[in-house]
């Protein structure tokens, strides 16, 4: 769940893209796997272009994850909310194959470090 004082922030269209947060003088933008989006705090409106910048289109990129055992393992996103984040096993890109029977995590919000895009 995410905190009272994190304020929803929603496009124009009406989907959530992250959460606005009071920090000191100035506001944190959070994306929507809870992550900050800004390194320091900014003024409302640069918060909410941060988040409309950021968007949800990451989601549907290549992730990594990494396991207890050390190893990473490709994952793809398929759910995010505020009560978790679902990810499915993605070797060879079977994730996106109708009927394949992929190993899903469930993993807490806001994301763990352990799963981070594919390209770092």
């Amino acid at each position: 769940m995410t905190p009272p004082e994190w304020i929803e922030h929603r496009r124009t269209d009406g989907e959530t893209v992250g959460w606005i947060v009071p920090d000191g003088d100035g506001f944190r933008p959070v994306d929507v796997l809870g992550r900050p989006v800004a390194t320091e705090p900014v003024d409302w409106l640069t918060a909410e272009e941060l988040l409309e910048d950021r968007g949800i289109g990451f989601l549907a990129d290549r992730h990594l994850l990494r396991l207890p055992d050390g190893t990473d393992r490709p994952v793809r996103i398929t759910d995010v909310s505020a009560h978790g984040v679902i990810v499915v096993s993605d070797e060879y890109g079977s994730a996106s194959v109708v009927g394949t029977d992929s190993e899903r995590y469930v993993l807490p919000f806001p994301a763990p470090d352990e799963l981070r895009p594919a390209g770092r």
